[in-house]
């Protein structure tokens, strides 16, 4: 399998990531499966946050915190770059999808990254885990006020804020993390030293968000609305889509100068490493990983 993914060049978590899709297909979470794997992914994600709390020191959260020209680039993309691409897209080829396809193309153009997949991607890249934790929840935080109100200036839409947005990523994220803070005099020795649990934590993750998404589409019957000549379409558009901001974005960071992978894409020395952690969607932007 190894030597077949090597002759494919083809990285084997994003293998593994197709294979949660292709599982999801075949046999999708159902009833009761479908609540132990909802909540088997939170629990996941909340350990996540854990560990990467009880790693991270103190002093590396601060300067994340303080990455200003991280967070305005993060901002720009998500709320700026993404819509603008999205409106650019629908203006030049308006009948390569249905009028529902587009709605939807444009709506994934306003939402903010999930602050899991931005950790986890930035932790497989070696990136600045502490810096995109920071700029992951500020742009989520803001996403409940500007996701509602940009939907509404590009689809005619009409949505409220929602006070559970703040409590999820509270909850789910920061309070997981505060007590990794918390524990680390006791366990951070143990955790850095273990960096394979991590690791593994991080990428078991995303695979049960992926499965719990790709289950709940395929129930709703997804591969049942979408014909073949709408799905290519729908696949050879995101496709362009990542390329444009994986372009932006690299020309972003050379320009604010940074130097290893932090929330950006191509954000690297290593820019294999930094292409195949961003075949999710950028975790400045909105992701394939919603």
């Amino acid at each position: 399998m190894n030597a077949l993914l090597s002759r494919l060049n083809l990285d084997p978590y994003i293998a593994s990531i197709l294979g949660m899709v292709a599982l999801a297909s075949a046999l999708p979470a159902e009833g009761i499966g479908m609540t132990v794997a909802s909540h088997a992914g939170t629990g996941a994600i909340a350990l996540m946050f854990f560990l990467q709390g009880a790693r991270l020191a103190p002093r590396a959260a601060l300067a994340g915190a303080r990455h200003w020209r991280l967070h305005t680039a993060v901002l720009g993309s998500t709320f700026l770059l993404f819509p603008a691409l999205g409106l650019t897209a629908r203006a030049l080829a308006p009948g390569l999808l249905t009028p529902a396809l587009w709605a939807g193309f444009l709506m994934l153009c306003v939402l903010p990254s999930t602050v899991q997949s931005s950790i986890a991607f930035t932790s497989i890249a070696r990136g600045n885990v502490a810096a995109a934790l920071c700029a992951a929840t500020a742009s989520n935080l803001l996403g409940i006020l500007l996701t509602p109100l940009l939907a509404g200036l590009l689809l005619s839409a009409h949505g409220g804020l929602s006070a559970r947005g703040v409590g999820d990523i509270v909850l789910q994220l920061l309070l997981p993390f505060a007590a990794g803070q918390l524990s680390r005099p006791w366990i951070g020795e143990w955790v850095g030293r273990h960096k394979w649990l991590t690791s593994l934590v991080d990428r078991g993750s995303i695979l049960l968000v992926v499965y719990v998404a790709f289950s709940e589409g395929v129930t709703h019957g997804i591969w049942h609305q979408l014909d073949a000549r709408h799905f290519t379409a729908l696949l050879l558009l995101d496709a362009a889509l990542l390329a444009a901001v994986l372009v932006a974005t690299s020309g972003i960071s050379r320009l604010l100068g940074f130097g290893r992978p932090i929330a950006l894409p191509w954000c690297s020395a290593d820019r294999r490493r930094a292409w195949r952690a961003a075949c999710r969607w950028p975790a400045c932007c909105s992701p394939a990983s919603q």
